[in-house]
């Protein structure tokens, strides 16, 4: 009769390497703090044996995870977003970094990333998507919020982008330049970015005194197609403004081309700023003036705190508010007179 092959379990891994079941499990999930020569011995051993651990039973015994999730809400062309390509860079970079796992979950709203399969979750911007944070909450879950203060979401830290005040200085930069006929394309509303910098620019105006227009403020959604309509809708007007503030650097892009696809120059007929930093923005037909906002470190940052809060499930709340900087380039001039 054959013999059956014997099961290699954790507990042969950690007889074989001299260390405790739970260094072989700190080394298995790449905990950072395993001494080197008990890591050395593990990893040997599991070599020796070829041993395959059984994730599952791995996290049920040990009671840990050390996965990082993030969700992001799914929107059409995100892979080819500078702003979620920058969040899934900067965020696999931070997790290789603190030696942990990544797993990522697009959203549409309804499906919500596997809460068994992670120890922590980031959550990229919460639009409709809100009631996933409350029911990670609600399990105990260690949360961040990225790009998004939570404010209504008393028990989750966050790490977000001050987006009121970079809309009041890009809108108080053309208004120093001498404009005042000043139109905003907006991004997707239902973000809290967007609201901010919506409120951001109409409160600048309301500062210094210059009637808000219903007419040159125009809902996009972040993509070119939304800031294409806008500007079409924007050259239909009697009384053309002489600056536009767009709410992404996508979206001023496209604002731009159809500019000079209909004969006027870019900043000489009308001055472009846009938001986000996006180093494409430099190479165009002309380099466009923007607010950068910092999306590496407003990345890095909540992984961090997240990976602190899974170390130390008591850890106080933390809400992190970055600054965007205005970077001055050549898509902005003064207005020009009569």
């Amino acid at each position: 009769m054959k013999k059956t092959k014997k099961m290699i379990s954790i507990e042969d891994i950690a007889l074989a390497a001299s260390v405790s079941i739970t260094t072989v499990s700190r080394v298995i999930n790449k905990f950072p703090t395993v001494k080197e020569a008990n890591r050395k011995s593990v990893e040997e051993a599991i070599k020796k044996f070829n041993f395959k651990p059984n994730l599952s039973a791995q996290r049920l015994a040990s009671g840990s995870n050390n996965t990082i999730g993030l969700e992001i809400p799914r929107y059409e062309g995100i892979f080819y977003s500078f702003y979620a390509m920058e969040i899934f860079r900067s965020v696999g970079i931070a997790c290789d970094t603190f030696k942990v796992d990544f797993l990522m979950h697009l959203t549409d709203g309804k499906s919500s990333i596997n809460a068994s399969a992670i120890g922590g979750v980031v959550f990229a911007d919460v639009i409709n998507n809100k009631k996933h944070v409350e029911d990670m909450l609600a399990l105990g879950m260690p949360v961040v919020l990225m790009n998004y203060m939570s404010t209504d979401l008393e028990e989750a830290s966050s790490v977000s982008v001050d987006n009121l005040k970079g809309a009041k200085t890009a809108t108080e930069y053309l208004i120093s330049l001498g404009h005042e006929k000043i139109a905003f394309v907006s991004g997707d509303l239902m973000t809290q970015a967007a609201q901010e910098r919506m409120s951001g620019y109409r409160a600048s105006l309301e500062k210094s005194g210059i009637a808000i227009q219903d007419e040159y403020i125009l809902k996009g959604d972040y993509s070119r197609k939304s800031a294409r309509a806008a500007t079409e809708r924007i050259l239909e007007l009697k009384q053309k403004p002489t600056a536009i503030f767009v709410s992404s650097d996508d979206m001023a892009s496209e604002v731009v081309t159809v500019l000079m696809e209909n004969g006027l120059k870019v900043p000489d007929d009308m001055s472009i700023i846009g938001f986000d930093d996006d180093p494409v923005c430099l190479y165009g037909p002309v380099s466009l003036t923007t607010m950068m906002q910092p999306l590496k470190e407003m990345a890095q940052m909540a992984v961090k705190e997240l990976y602190l809060k899974m170390q130390d499930p008591d850890r106080a709340v933390n809400r992190i508010v970055l600054s965007p900087e205005l970077i001055i380039r050549d898509s902005v001039r003064s207005p020009r007179q009569g």
